[in-house]
Formats: structure tokens, sequence, C-alpha cells
């Protein structure tokens, strides 16, 4: 009977493999930024419209810069989450890929996965190039697009500082988003 279960385990081994992590690092020349968890990874993949592939819902050009842009891995068909470019801030990474939208690319960066505390997917996007293309695009052009986008909001300090969205949101949901009055009780409560 040890025998039997033996070698049915040795048969399924090889079907188990696909399941295992894969290795993405093999030609990455990704930067650390010596975050917790963060592997090189470079891929093939296609652009895709993160809720289009979970809901349904499929507005033209990836909605046009307001949804939030996904990898689908070619090589095993996982859906990855860039949650930023290559620059310092955490952002970035949809506003990269939209020139890609539902084209197959390769890209360069850093994976972040860790069972432990539940991150699975998470990328951080350095470079992007279409299938077949000689040349990468530098993800890194997020904070001049929104320099451009936002000229009104000139200044020193970080871009969500200055942020004609944030600031609306602030000035109608306080700081914490649960209302100005409990910002006002904080405030009363601390300082």
């Amino acid at each position: 009977m040890k025998k039997l279960a033996f070698t049915l385990c040795l048969m399924a081994a090889p079907l188990a493999a696909p399941l295992a992590a894969q290795d993405f690092s093999e030609g990455s020349e990704a930067k650390t930024w010596n975050l917790y968890a963060e592997q090189p990874a470079r891929f093939d993949a296609k652009v895709v419209d993160i809720l289009c592939e979970l809901t349904g819902d499929c507005p033209e050009n990836c909605g046009d810069g307001r949804r939030q842009l996904g990898l689908l891995r070619a090589a095993d068909d996982a859906l990855i989450f860039p949650n930023k470019n290559s620059q310092p801030v955490f952002s970035g990474a949809a506003e990269e890929m939209l020139p890609f939208c539902g084209k197959d690319v390769e890209v360069d960066g850093l994976m972040i996965e860790d069972p432990d505390v539940g991150a699975k997917n998470i990328y951080l996007l350095q470079k992007i190039r279409e299938t077949g293309a000689s040349e990468w695009t530098k993800a890194n052009s997020w904070t001049k697009k929104w320099a451009a986008a936002n000229p009104e909001a000139k200044g020193k300090g970080p871009w969500f500082r200055r942020d004609p969205r944030v600031k609306g949101h602030i000035e109608r949901d306080g700081y914490f988003g649960l209302g100005l009055e409990v910002d006002q009780e904080y405030y009363e409560e601390n300082f």
C-alpha cells in the first residue's frame, strides 16, 4: 500500500509543478527598492483592464485612464497587479501602461509575493515594451504627465498635497474620510 501511495505521489508531482511559484528573475535588469519580499521579474503579458477581466465590464481603450490596469501573464494566465512605476511615489503604473492597452508586452520590474502577509502578484513596473519591439519604455513619466494635467497645482512639496482631486476629497470628507466632524474631534482631543 505504501508503494502504491508513493507511486501515485510521483505521478501527480508533474501536474502540481505549474501551480508552484515560478521564477521570473532570468534576464531581469530591475533595480532593487530594498522592499520586503521583492524579487526581480521579467515576463511576457497582455495589458488588461482589471475590472474588465473580473466582471466583463469592458469600455474601449481600458477606460481611457479611469480604470486600474493589470498584466495577464502569458506563462500562467495569472492576473498581476502593477501598483507603482519606477518613480519614488507609489503611483503611476496604470498611466505608464495605458498606451499598451490590449497589447502583448514584455515587462521588467519587481514582484512582491509573501504568503505570510497575503501579498501575491504585486508588481512594481520599471520598464515596458510591446512584444517584438527592441526599445524599452521606462516607466517614469507619471509625475510629468500629472504636472501637465494640473498646471494650477504648481508648487513645492509632494504632488498629492497639491492635487485638486485629493484636496476636494479632504474638503468634503476630511483627512480620515470619515467626515469633517471626526477630523475636528480628533484635532480637539490631540492638539
